[in-house]
């Protein structure tokens, strides 16, 4: 078991690797400090132990940590990263999981390694910063690979669905409001999107 100066000298590399990449890259990264632990909490709903999970913009590895211990086994979860800080800091906290350095929207290219289709994908992407086209691309892929249960998790900063009625309809999804994160800098609120 980690010492509690092991975990402040991680958090901290990860909160200095978080700060310099929204410097670099601020519209990629869409946030201005990383997810908090009730966020992480209440992104992972439903997630246990038998779920295989794909995470998308992992980020500094917060809500990572929480599907683990959620008691998600290591080969179960795939995290998906474009920041190569990022995609970096992930393999070193977390060495059993496959980690790959990639863009979202290449999503159904790197999901070959789990043992069946995910039962969750769990998103901290910055989808308003995306357009209707990305948006809708990654949605499609996600409910592609997805198991015929499964659900795809969006928190946002803007209060209401980021992705719009025209996409879910379009793909045959409902987004169901799960929960508002107040302990999250900015507050977070969180959607489910599962099929019709």
């Amino acid at each position: 078991m980690e010492g509690g100066r092991d975990i402040k000298t991680k958090t901290q590399s990860g909160f200095r690797r978080f700060l310099s990449a929204v410097i670099k890259e601020p519209r990629s990264i869409g946030a201005i400090a990383p997810s908090s632990p009730y966020l992480a909490k209440y992104l992972i709903a439903g997630i246990g132990s038998g779920s295989r999970v794909v995470e998308l913009g992992a980020g500094t590895g917060i809500v990572t940590q929480a599907i683990l211990e959620s008691g998600v086994e290591p080969k179960d979860l795939i995290a998906l990263e474009q920041n190569g800080d990022f995609a970096d800091l992930l393999k070193e906290r977390f060495p059993n999981i496959i980690v790959a350095k990639a863009n979202a929207l290449d999503l159904k290219q790197h999901i070959g390694a789990l043992d069946g289709p995910p039962d969750f994908v769990i998103s901290g992407l910055p989808l308003m910063l995306f357009t209707m086209k990305q948006k809708t691309s990654l949605i499609s892929q996600a409910f592609e690979v997805l198991g015929p249960n499964g659900f795809f998790h969006q928190f946002t900063y803007g209060g209401k669905c980021p992705v719009e009625s025209s996409i879910l309809d379009l793909i045959g999804l409902k987004a169901t409001f799960l929960k508002f994160a107040l302990l999250n800098l900015p507050p977070a609120f969180i959607y489910r999107l599962e099929r019709r």
